[in-house]
């Protein structure tokens, strides 16, 4: 377990494209002083959370555990810390969950066995490994050193790094590893029953923008994807200033039935086909969207501008709506408005009576830039298809 090969290690895991989130209970401290030691931890390190404290893992998962250092819960860490780096991460740059509990030793003889579980969750697999110690046979920072060996190399092996440490584990001390992959069809049902927040295809290839981490989201339907909603994101890009261009499709409809995996693969393909990104979340609603995309900038039409003030969607207060928008305020999300039939009447977003308050959120996209007057719903009448 020499220094050396420890520093090369983590600087491959940084020279990587993966970004991660960490969460970590009872042990592997020092790894987390590796990586952030290393120069280029913060292309890996999105955040790194230490929930020691019984009270600190209750918050964290929402909910009181049966157990605290158990496989279950490592995966449960390195899932919430998955969907955790989906939100803080780069653009088009794969992530990372990494879950670590353990039982290691205390001031205090300890009754069971000395051991930890680790779990890697990526988009599309997760691997797991246990490993029980020998008792007695190192002090605390012995055990964390090797259960800190043992959390990079799975981080290197995660990140399709090469290299291997030595994590000075005994030949009695066999760890228990095991990998399951996962298919598209099946990521899509983990999205839809909430479980992931969203699947991100960056079909694009594109460079990113001058302001790399916000993102310009033009979500939608897309049945069918046109050229006005490639037009009108195009735009938006150009009125903002840069960023990172995606398309974003909701899994989950507000007043519909969920997508089907087959309905929402369709879908997907459209964008495949045109070679742009796109983001299929669970998030129906705009402050839910805000959350899930802290940052971002998202473009949208007047008439859906309209329905964002409009007080009826808030129990017909007021307050409610300003409480909203704001929650979304907060986030840094701002809206890019492009002109669109209201009531069929033509409307940009000086037509609509936006509050004072929240203004400063909405960003016009001049009429002589964009005006998009047919919608996927046309289309599919055109078609012979139903809306």
């Amino acid at each position: 377990m020499g220094e050396a090969a420890i520093r090369t290690i983590v600087e491959a895991i940084h020279s990587s494209p993966t970004q991660a989130v960490v969460y970590l209970s009872g042990g592997a401290s020092l790894a987390l002083g590796w990586l952030m030691s290393v120069p280029g931890a913060s292309n890996t390190l999105l955040e790194a959370v230490v929930p020691y404290s019984r009270v600190s893992m209750v918050q964290l998962l929402g909910r009181v555990p049966s157990q605290h250092c158990s496989q279950a819960m490592a995966k449960e860490m390195a899932l919430l810390a998955y969907n955790r780096a989906l939100k803080l991460s780069k653009p088009g740059y794969p992530v990372l969950g990494v879950g670590f509990t353990g039982s290691l030793a205390t001031s205090r003889p300890k009754r069971g066995d000395h051991r930890f579980f680790l779990s890697m969750r990526a988009s599309n697999r997760i691997w797991e490994s246990s490993v029980t110690l020998t008792k007695n046979l190192r002090s605390r920072e012995e055990e964390d050193k090797v259960s800190s060996c043992a959390l990079i190399q799975a981080m290197a092996k995660a990140c399709q790094v090469s290299g291997t440490l030595d994590s000075g584990l005994t030949e009695s001390e066999v760890p228990y590893e095991s990998e399951t992959q996962f298919t598209e069809e099946q990521e899509l049902e983990q999205l839809i029953n909430g479980h992931l927040t969203c699947k991100i295809y960056p079909f694009s290839g594109e460079a990113h923008g001058s302001d790399e981490d916000r993102k310009i989201i033009l979500p939608g339907s897309f049945n069918p994807l046109h050229e006005g909603h490639l037009k009108l994101l195009e735009v938006a890009l150009r009125v903002c200033g840069g960023g990172y261009p995606c398309f974003e499709i909701s899994a989950i409809n507000a007043d519909k039935p969920p997508l089907s995996v087959a309905q929402i693969k369709d879908r997907v393909k459209q964008f495949e086909a045109v070679g742009k990104t796109i983001i299929v979340s669970n998030q129906p609603y705009f402050y839910k969207k805000a959350e899930l995309f802290p940052g971002s900038s998202f473009v949208i039409g007047a008439d859906t501008a309209a329905r964002l003030v409009d007080l009826k969607y808030y129990e017909g207060s007021y307050k409610r709506m300003l409480e909203i928008l704001g929650d979304c305020k907060q986030t840094g999300c701002t809206f890019l408005v492009g002109g669109r039939n209201v009531d069929g009447v033509f409307k940009v977003l000086e037509d609509l009576d936006i509050p004072e308050e929240i203004i400063d959120m909405f960003i016009s996209i001049p009429a002589d830039k964009f005006r998009m007057d047919i919608s996927s719903t046309e289309i599919r009448k055109n078609q012979g298809g139903v809306s």
